[in-house]
């Protein structure tokens, strides 16, 4: 039988971390938690002309945050949008 053991209607949702270079736009579009969040950090850049096209860090950056803190507040991003806990991306730069 075509769509058994899922219920009409409703799409799979698959879980996706919000991670630094992302933009801050389409983190913002994922879910209203993740501008709540941004606004507690002081980021207010939400409907700024540029968030389509400056990623979280470069957002965070431009407000004097250190990794420490745009680690702190991504990971609190995660955790409310029920994604997977976000890595430590200071960790992976070279």
């Amino acid at each position: 039988m075509v769509g058994e053991g899922k219920q009409e209607g409703k799409k799979e949702e698959k879980k996706v971390r919000v991670m630094r270079d992302m933009m801050i736009g389409e983190a913002v579009q994922m879910h209203e938690a993740v501008a709540k969040i941004m606004f507690e950090y002081g980021l207010h850049c939400i409907g700024c002309a540029v968030s389509p096209y400056e990623t979280i860090e470069q957002g965070c950056r431009g407000h004097g945050m250190d990794d420490k803190k745009i680690d702190e507040m991504i990971e609190k991003i995660n955790k409310a949008i029920g994604g997977p806990e976000a890595e430590k991306d200071s960790e992976k730069k070279s």
